[in-house]
């Protein structure tokens, strides 16, 4: 046991260094070199907050503007997230040390902020917002440090050292509020080894930032906007009072340091996680009891099953006086057509879709090529892929409506490029009305929202029709027994083949052997986290894959044992089951983890939730009806029937 434990580590091992990007470049991510002096432009991305949800742009708020303001053209998946990068009035130079700087105003000339604008202030401060900023296209981090659980003799000598993204906006202490309004820079560089002759280039490997509250009267400035700091233990805090005008300069100061990080191992720092090894024996644990629980699954189904073949194919001499029983007395429906053949087919074809469109991204990205150093290219490349797979959704979901006897393609083809995207068009669009009359930078414009209907009805409709119109003209699926003219009459079924209690049962494997998973992927979207562990995702996706067709070919097995043939619409709700469990941990984690309580953060949370769902019940439905479909024609064909 110890050595197939190991051996497993091992395999997981390569399947986590195969994306690690420290072997090669993230394409279109190359390094920039720096000489000293150079300027090294520090742009802002977005203020954001776990709390509300709700992205706003740096300049929503009264900080210092330069001169002119320029935003970077951004790609669809930076639109999408609420980015917004734009320039800021920070003055950094390669190697160049800064003790204090006024960023705006003269000393003598404070910034003033009248009574709307230190409200809006306080307000921001008190919904927890952070500040985020990048160097050279490297997120600005808060380092905390703490003492771990240890010893106490280990205690004294070293602490833990955990990062925060981006810098808090300000604190609150009791009823009042304080703003951060000086900070201080600490940029981290590696020399590159050059030849003697040439001049030392350098890149930023690291950025980090302190903020500080200093007191308007406690800066020191002179006339060149240079300042003086206080001493720590004799400062007070900036102090924005919502009720009166407040007057503040905002100042920074810049350290360099050389590192001995390397440009192409400049994100770990950013990525490192305080618990892999609870990361590493969730995904060992679901790995063991994923596939311990499917090889007995396998052996009981494969045993029970040659059992049944075996009574079902002898010679006819007892027929007069045993009467078939099981899953062969419904050979004559199993194959019949059931209600709605076209939203079936649609749902499934979706459902390809969806299933294509995860595997290519999560591979990819597996690989190292979707870091989150490639900002919005992981949402870019699911909105193009979902697009472009188009095309196998609809020539699944011809195939198999014409295998249920449908005759109306073009509708059925148009259902499949409208059905599920439609539902996720407007369930986006409502939420979008919520977040523009919010002023937040995560409402989706107006010529991006043009673009993705373009790219719905110009790319995935004629693709979907295309896929469509060959899945149609192609031979439907063998089906190895007829059907009868006359349906049978399903016998009164015992309570535990109700479909409710088959979805609550098929859905509990499936979600225990990613719900840890789940937590991480959580974070990450409501906490402002990177998510960057494809390597345990695309494992996880597997026992995901295994465990849904498992459940489902049981749920198949024991519902036609029961005598009843309509398993079509069935199977697809109950491998789904999951999704419902998805949405019970969903609520669990809004409740426990997050500190929302206004109804627009709310509503965001519980709609975005609705379509991860959905999307989450088709995939896994449609992997469950595949895996049941495909059994279903083996056991009906392994059977003599006159």
């Amino acid at each position: 046991m110890a050595a197939a434990m190991e051996r497993l580590r091992y395999v997981l091992g390569l399947l986590l260094l195969l994306h690690s990007t420290d072997s090669f470049y993230v394409p279109g991510v190359a390094p920039i070199n720096f000489h000293r002096n150079d300027p090294v432009e520090i742009k802002a991305v977005k203020l954001t907050s776990s709390r509300t949800q709700l992205p706003y742009e740096y300049y929503s708020l009264p900080f210092c503007q330069p001169s002119e303001i320029t935003y970077k053209a951004e790609n669809l998946g930076e639109v999408l997230r609420g980015d917004r990068i734009v320039n800021t009035p920070f003055q950094v130079s390669m190697n160049v040390e800064k003790k204090c700087e006024v960023l705006c105003n003269f000393p003598n000339k404070p910034v003033i902020l009248n009574v709307e604008k230190s409200k809006l202030i306080a307000e921001r401060i008190r919904e927890d917002y952070y500040v985020h900023l990048i160097a050279d296209n490297l997120p600005v981090a808060t380092r905390l440090e703490f003492y771990s659980n240890r010893e106490e003799e280990e205690k004294k000598k070293e602490k833990d050292v955990q990062f925060e993204h981006g810098y808090r906006l300000g604190f609150m202490d009791g009823n009042k509020f304080y703003l951060h309004n000086h900070l201080s820079f600490i940029l981290y560089y590696h020399r590159e080894d050059v030849e003697e002759s040439q001049e030392h280039t350098y890149r930023v490997v690291r950025f980090e930032v302190i903020p500080q509250s200093i007191k308007l009267e406690d800066l020191k400035a002179d006339e060149k906007s240079m300042c003086t700091l206080p001493e720590a233990t004799g400062s007070a805090p900036q102090e924005i009072d919502p009720t009166k005008e407040n007057r503040l300069l905002f100042t920074y100061s810049v350290h360099w340091e050389e590192s001995d990080i390397k440009w192409a191992s400049r994100w770990d720092t950013y990525l490192t996680m305080s618990d892999v090894q609870i990361h590493w024996f969730s995904i060992i644990n679901s790995v063991v009891v994923v596939f311990f629980l499917s090889g007995i699954l396998s052996m009981i189904i494969i045993r029970t099953l040659r059992k049944d073949i075996a009574n079902y194919n002898k010679e006819d001499d007892i027929e007069d006086t045993m009467e078939e029983s099981g899953w062969k007395l419904v050979h004559g429906d199993v194959f019949r057509p059931p209600q709605y053949p076209m939203i079936l087919s649609s749902l499934l074809g979706s459902g390809i879709q969806l299933f294509c469109m995860i595997l290519i991204v999560i591979f990819v990205a597996m690989l190292g090529m979707l870091s989150p150093s490639s900002r919005g290219a992981l949402m870019t490349t699911a909105c193009f892929l979902f697009m472009f797979m188009g095309v196998f959704g609809g020539f699944f979901a011809g195939r198999l409506y014409r295998t249920l006897k449908g005759h109306r393609w073009k509708k059925g083809a148009f259902c499949t490029a409208t059905l599920y995207p439609g539902v996720v068009f407007g369930i986006c669009f409502v939420l979008n009305c919520f977040i523009w009359g919010k002023h937040s930078s995560g409402a989706v414009p107006f010529p991006t929202m043009v673009a993705l209907l373009c790219m719905w009805f110009g790319i995935s409709l004629p693709l979907v029709y295309l896929g469509y119109y060959f899945g149609f003209r192609k031979q439907p699926y063998d089906n190895p027994v007829r059907t009868n003219q006359i349906p049978r009459q399903i016998p009164e079924q015992r309570w535990y083949m109700n479909k409710f209690v088959g979805i609550l049962m098929a859905g509990i494997l499936p979600f225990g052997a990613m719900f840890i998973e789940l937590f991480f992927i959580f974070s990450a979207i409501w906490e402002n986290q990177f998510y960057y562990l494809f390597g345990f995702l695309f494992l996880v996706f597997i026992i995901l894959v295994v465990s849904c067709s498992q459940i489902s070919i049981v749920m198949v097995y024991f519902q036609l044992c029961a005598e009843d043939y309509r398993w079509w619409w069935r199977t697809f709700l109950v491998s789904g089951g999951s999704a419902f469990y998805v949405l019970i941990y969903a609520v669990f984690y809004f409740v426990n983890k997050l500190d929302i309580v206004e109804f627009i953060p709310s509503l965001l949370y519980f709609g975005y939730t609705a379509l991860m769902v959905l999307s989450f019940w088709l995939l896994t439905g449609t992997i469950g009806f595949y895996a049941a479909y495909m059994f279903v024609r083996k056991i009906y064909a392994a059977v003599k029937i006159d």
